[in-house]
């Protein structure tokens, strides 16, 4: 239902905000490849703010972001892409703590095939061990016959308390993390 002609919706309150920053905005003259030539694929959480906790800049690197920063085939096709036409070399994975996908199971699909009466065509692709998830991408990003710059690939787990990065060892994996 459309909010009454006194109450703005968030959308109103978003396109406020542009209007007051194109106001302002001057044409940075810049090129759609990124500068470091890097592309990050990260969760779509509120909680990540990915330019500032990486130290980046406008035009530093290519962001994609999906509901767990799972790589999907539509990753693939997106750093396909930022790799094939706009120079890109370096791969970087990042999870984070506390991620809502932690909690889901691929139930959800069901549930929403007995909501609406269509099972949606896509995986949940939810987890419940973040480093094995980050392993496992960064195996998809190394694999893919796509992807022209797999050697820089790495993968990280976000701390969404402390805002620090830990990084994940693509050779650690479940049989590695048993004692002797």
């Amino acid at each position: 239902m459309p909010p009454s002609s006194r109450e703005k919706s968030v959308t109103d309150r978003l396109v406020s905000a542009n209007r007051h920053y194109a106001a302002g905005f001057t044409d940075p003259g810049m090129d759609a490849r990124p500068v470091l030539k890097v592309a990050v694929v990260a969760c779509m959480d509120a909680r990540l703010d990915l330019h500032d906790a990486l130290g980046l800049d406008l035009g530093d690197c290519h962001t994609i972001r999906n509901a767990g920063g799972v790589v999907t085939d539509d990753v693939i096709r997106s750093l396909t892409i930022s790799q094939r036409a706009l120079g890109t070399r370096s791969v970087v994975l990042i999870h984070h703590t506390g991620c809502g996908l932690l909690n889901l199971t691929e139930d959800f699909r069901h549930e929403l095939e007995l909501e609406v009466g269509q099972r949606p065509s896509w995986a949940v692709e939810s987890f419940r061990d973040l480093d094995q998830d980050v392993r496992q991408s960064m195996e998809r990003v190394r694999t893919s016959p796509f992807l022209l710059h797999t050697d820089d690939v790495r993968g990280f787990v976000f701390d969404v308390t402390t805002g620090l990065l830990r990084e994940i060892d693509p050779a650690d994996g479940p049989a590695n993390d048993r004692e002797p």
